[in-house]
């Protein structure tokens, strides 16, 4: 009898492991869900960031042509890309760019909403009066989405040195 009793403990510690794991992959699946917005990056490593002299700024940067389009990719999966041109109209150069891009549904809710850089070349700067085209592309667009364009707004920027 006693030889039972261990196999059934066992049993039940595998059970109870493959548990744990599988709250795990739940919780890191839902933690890189697509469409989560990322954190704010740190001005220190270069990168965008949206202090008081930022905000004040941004709306000298044009968003202007922004169109979508969707294709099919070679998986089979279908994909939404963003495009149009930023315009800096401002006096100053820029490093970085990052816009957030608001999808909504019928009911006006957003039910995607991602931060992206669309300054894609690091070397070159955007000067002023100088018209840069960016390029974003969403794999995952929720099927709630109304079809018609985001909302696109300037969220952070890199002054450039």
């Amino acid at each position: 009898m006693p030889e039972g009793g261990a196999e059934d403990r066992g049993r039940f510690s595998f059970a109870l492991a493959m548990a744990g794991a599988a709250v795990l992959i739940v919780l890191a699946g839902v933690y890189f869900w697509p469409g989560r917005q990322s954190p704010v990056r740190d001005a220190r490593r270069g990168a965008a960031v949206f202090g008081p002299a930022e905000r004040a700024y941004a709306p000298l940067i044009r968003l202007e042509g922004i169109g979508l389009s969707r294709a099919e990719n070679f998986l089979h999966q279908e994909i939404t890309t963003l495009s149009g041109d930023a315009v800096n109209t401002g006096d100053r150069a820029f490093r970085d760019i990052e816009i957030t891009v608001e999808f909504s549904d019928d009911l006006h809710q957003v039910v995607l909403r991602e931060t992206r850089s669309i300054l894609t070349q690091p070397s070159a700067d955007l000067a002023p009066t100088e018209r840069r085209r960016f390029e974003i592309s969403f794999e995952h667009v929720p099927r709630s989405w109304n079809m018609q364009l985001p909302a696109v707004r300037v969220s952070g920027l890199a002054f450039a040195k």
